[in-house]
């Protein structure tokens, strides 16, 4: 039993270790909440498009020196202009001009980070690397992350009216277009919390992967995103675990774990008696 618990414990002996378990569970707080949304919204499109979009603006962020965070704001406002400039054009329609803007700037990135002029760890922008967090990056994201859960609260009813019926929401005071802005600003809010942590390319799974997981086995949304934050919470502990013990990359290791959890719940509804399950949640 000694050893078990040494090896329960013995990981978290390390101001890194710790530092990536907070900022782990921080991710789950407002990542999995808001990704019940953007499950129930179906907009894990833009959940994956938005990292990609703002690439170039965290590139360049670390090449001048700047805030992540302020080189990822500006890199959605410049994606979010050019989707809108691109999707006038009728000849081509929103969603290719979408996916043209987004791959293009994501090449754009890539190209910049990946130039032999770029410092060494830009590169680290792709996958992140949460054990390089610092206490003032745990403030911010501490910060970010208390917005985006207040923000859910006070719009929940709202969210809640525009996902079930858009043509009555108006007749409850809920405007679609806002409900949708809503999420997406959060989303990019989110975003911003874990891409330095997870990475450009990984950090959609802790917004999708967890809540996915979730809806399959409940149908109310405060126990869907009560859920959804737990197996985050659980698979963030477990990457972490798996990332000390099989010398294994940390960010990998914990959206590795969050898809797995996905996979086992598909395997447990699988295998379990037959339960009708509602295409939409119910409201909570």
């Amino acid at each position: 039993m000694s050893a078990v618990w040494h090896a329960l414990v013995h990981p978290w002996s390390q101001g890194i270790m710790q530092r990536a378990l907070v900022e782990s569970l921080l991710l789950s707080l407002s990542g999995a909440a808001l990704g019940c949304w953007v499950v129930f919204y179906e907009a894990s499109y833009s959940a994956e498009s938005l990292p990609h979009a703002m690439f170039p603006g965290l590139v360049v962020a670390a090449l001048t020196g700047l805030p992540l965070v302020l080189g990822g704001a500006l890199g959605l406002l410049v994606a979010a202009v050019a989707v809108a400039l691109v999707g006038r054009v009728p000849a081509i329609g929103r969603d290719t001009g979408v996916a043209v803007v987004v791959t293009a700037l994501f090449g754009l990135g890539v190209l910049l980070a990946l130039s032999p002029s770029s410092p060494p760890g830009v590169q680290g922008l792709l996958f992140g690397d949460i054990l390089a967090i610092t206490p003032g990056d745990l403030a911010l994201a501490a910060g970010l992350a208390a917005a985006v859960t207040i923000a859910l609260r006070l719009l929940h009813t709202r969210l809640l009216a525009v996902g079930f019926d858009r043509l009555s929401a108006r007749s409850v005071g809920a405007r679609p277009l806002v409900a949708d802005l809503a999420v997406l600003v959060l989303l990019a809010v989110a975003v911003l919390i874990g891409v330095q942590a997870l990475g450009n390319l990984l950090v959609v799974a802790v917004v999708v992967a967890p809540p996915a997981a979730a809806r399959l086995h409940c149908r109310r949304m405060v126990p869907l995103m009560a859920t959804a934050v737990g197996l985050a919470a659980l698979a963030g502990l477990g990457g972490l675990y798996a990332s000390y013990y099989l010398k294994t990359a940390a960010g990998a290791s914990i959206a590795g774990v969050m898809v797995l959890t996905y996979l086992a719940s598909l395997a447990v509804q699988a295998v379990r008696p037959a339960v009708t399950h509602e295409r939409r949640t119910l409201p909570a």
